[in-house]
């Protein structure tokens, strides 16, 4: 039995990547802000028999104290963990900043999956082949990375703190990997493409009428997750590796370059530690 632990797993691929587990016989823990949502995926668990197996820890993913509150219950319970998925997201068209003084897009789509990734590092290293699959935007070859406006007070474009945080998960992948070379623990960054998920977000009216289009067009969520179940199902060989609607994708250029990853992890880490004192 495997032990699979999901953020942002209330919604589209996170829920159902969840459920699916849940119906082989494995363990999930499911970590999400929405109580009430937290409620149905496990009242879905108890109508497939998996209530015992299911957890949720209710937790606001756009917060380091809380995200860091759901690594300490996760550690509490398991002492190994199979595999991470990383889906947690939610658009905003307006700059929205947290309690902590973090932009939200930055906050929930970057650093939680960055204290998230590195927190349970050694729990994933107990497990005999654990795996990261962090569900991003690997191949896409716009956005760039504010180095000296992470929090995009600029000209604050919700599109841009979007991609901005894609470019960020590319490079967490790369620096996660550069610190665990001989290690167990297999990084996949996973780009699913278009899916028919719940498109989290708060949106203005032209955004919103864009979405619609999207979701009308997108795949099911059955099909988009797909990749995700093969990457934890059988991790890669690579420490490392990148695909985009199931095709691998080369690390190389700027969007995986390792002297970025180093810059970012040291300034997240930089980061993290100033929003701790």
């Amino acid at each position: 039995m495997k032990t699979i632990v999901v953020s942002g797993g209330t919604d589209g691929i996170g829920k159902a990547v969840a459920l699916t587990y849940l119906g082989r016989g494995d363990e999930v823990v499911v970590l999400g802000r929405n109580a009430e949502k937290g409620a149905e995926v496990l009242a879905e668990a108890e109508r497939i028999g998996a209530r015992g197996r299911a957890h949720f820890i209710a937790a606001d993913l756009s917060l380091v104290s809380e995200t860091r509150r759901a690594v300490g219950e996760i550690r509490d319970r398991f002492a190994g963990i199979d595999g991470l998925v990383l889906c947690a997201q939610h658009f905003r068209s307006s700059r929205l900043v947290t309690a902590e003084d973090f932009e939200h897009t930055f906050a929930l789509y970057y650093l939680s999956r960055f204290v998230l990734s590195h927190e349970l590092a050694d729990l994933l290293a107990a497990a005999p082949a654990p795996v990261v699959v962090n569900v991003c935007g690997p191949g896409v070859d716009f956005g760039e990375i504010r180095w000296d406006d992470l929090g995009r007070e600029r000209d604050y474009s919700g599109i841009d703190a979007l991609m901005q945080g894609s470019r960020l998960n590319d490079l967490l992948g790369v620096g996660f990997a550069q610190r665990r070379p001989a290690g167990p623990v297999r990084y996949v960054l996973l780009n699913p493409g278009s899916v028919r998920t719940g498109f989290s977000g708060e949106y203005d009216p032209v955004m919103a009428e864009q979405i619609e289009a999207a979701r009308r067009n997108a795949r099911p969520v059955e099909e988009g997750i797909v990749p995700v179940l093969a990457a934890l199902d059988a991790p890669p060989a690579e420490i490392i590796s990148a695909s985009m609607t199931g095709e691998p994708l080369e690390l190389t250029g700027p969007a995986f370059d390792p002297e970025a990853a180093r810059r970012l992890h040291e300034l997240t880490t930089a980061l993290l530690a100033d929003a701790a004192s």
